[in-house]
C-alpha cells in the first residue's frame, strides 16, 4: 500500500515539475527599435469625368441609331445564309473572339432550364455571365444565368459560328 502512495506522489511530483515557469531574459531576444521613415507628401487633383480619354476602364456604350441598324442588317444577312445546326454538333470546347479579345467556351448537353449548360473561361463583358445555350432554328442563343439572351450566333462554316452579343459586339466561335 505504501508503494502505491509513493508511485502516486512521484507521478504528481513529475506532472507538477512540467508546470514550472521558465524565465527567459527578454533583453537578449528583442529586436532593435525601428527607425522613423520619411513620408512623401500627399498630392491631390480633380479626377477626369468617367469615360474621358482613350484609356477608359469602361466599355463603349452599345451602338445606337445607324450603327445599330447596320448590326441588325448584318444579323439578318447571316440568318438568311446560315447553315443548319444541331445541338450535338455544338457540344465541346470552342475558341471565342469577342470584340477584339479571345477566350474559351464550353457547351454540354446537360439540361439547364430551357437550354443546356454552358460556360466560359477568360471571357470579358456579357459572356462572363453565360450559363446556358440553346439551338432555335438556325441560330444558337447564348443565355446568362437568369435565362436572358446575351448573344446570338449563326453557323457560317463547318467549324465556325458568327454573330453578336446583346450589346452589339461582334462574336465568333471556332474550333
Amino acid at each position: 500500500m505504501q508503494f502505491r502512495y509513493a508511485v502516486t506522489a512521484a507521478a504528481i511530483g513529475l506532472s507538477l515539475a512540467g508546470c514550472q515557469r521558465t524565465a527567459y531574459n527578454n533583453d537578449s531576444y528583442s529586436a532593435p527599435p525601428l527607425q522613423a521613415q520619411p513620408v512623401p507628401s500627399v498630392q491631390s487633383s480633380q479626377l477626369p469625368p468617367a469615360g474621358a480619354g482613350n484609356g477608359s476602364q469602361f466599355p463603349a456604350p452599345p451602338p445606337t441609331g445607324a450603327a445599330n441598324a447596320g448590326n441588325q442588317q448584318q444579323q439578318q444577312a447571316m440568318a438568311a445564309s446560315a447553315m443548319d445546326v444541331t445541338k450535338e454538333s455544338m457540344v465541346g470546347s470552342w475558341k471565342v473572339s469577342n470584340g477584339g479579345s479571345s477566350c474559351d467556351m464550353f457547351l454540354t448537353l446537360t439540361n439547364l432550364g430551357s437550354g443546356s449548360r454552358g460556360g466560359t473561361r477568360g471571357c470579358a463583358g456579357e459572356l462572363t455571365a453565360m450559363g446556358s445555350w440553346e439551338v432555335s432554328g438556325k441560330q444558337v442563343l447564348l443565355k446568362n444565368r437568369d435565362g436572358a439572351t446575351i448573344g446570338t450566333l449563326y453557323k457560317t462554316a463547318d467549324s465556325r459560328f458568327d454573330g453578336s452579343t446583346a450589346s452589339g459586339q461582334p462574336l465568333s466561335l471556332s474550333r
